[in-house]
């Protein structure tokens, strides 16, 4: 019985290294990126982006709650804006305010959870017309790309061991890039 244990204690203490060797050599920072084309101006796309007030029309993070608690502070849109939430462990608690908001091309997000994990990220938002169109232009198809980035500290790493990030994220954001399609192509 005692060699039986001694074993399983071996077994156990083997595996735990190779978790944490697995671990050690995932990246110090990860990106998630999603990009889709819409068949409308930047401006339009921008706006819904651009105030968090806006948000529960297009963000799949939304509906995860439906008692989730929000509060919005700082400028009512753009630069300063501030949005942060309470929620199930769907949601979580957290934090975004706009850092940089460059009409109609580019928003960045600070963004910080505060649970169920701790983690501070960039949230950045581009909007880009293909094809040599204008802004005036009434058939204008817009490049738009959700990213987010941000240190991975261990524990986050650790989590990485058992599944995949940009796999979990990745669909939140090609759901939002979907319901900002829908939204602005109608």
């Amino acid at each position: 019985m005692v060699e039986i244990i001694a074993i399983a204690a071996i077994v156990l203490a083997v595996a735990v290294a190779i978790v944490l060797a697995l671990a050690a050599t995932k990246p110090a920072s990860f990106s998630v990126r999603r990009a889709a084309l819409v068949k409308a101006a930047p401006e339009k796309i921008f706006s819904l982006i651009n105030d968090f007030h806006q948000w529960g029309s297009w963000s799949p993070y939304e509906h995860k709650d439906p008692a989730m608690k929000r509060s919005y502070s700082g400028a009512a849109a753009g630069r300063g804006a501030v949005y942060a939430w309470d929620g199930n462990n769907n949601v979580g608690s957290g934090r975004m305010e706009i850092l940089d908001s460059s009409a109609p091309s580019k928003i960045v997000i600070k963004l910080d959870f505060f649970r169920p994990f701790e983690g501070h990220n960039t949230a950045e938002f581009t909007m880009l017309p293909q094809g040599g169109a204008t802004h005036a232009t009434t058939d204008v198809t817009t490049n738009v790309t959700w990213l987010m980035h941000g240190p991975a500290p261990f524990m986050s790493r650790l989590m990485q061991v058992f599944m995949n990030i940009d796999h979990m994220i990745g669909k939140d954001f090609e759901i939002g890039l979907a319901n900002l399609k829908r939204l602005t192509e109608q």
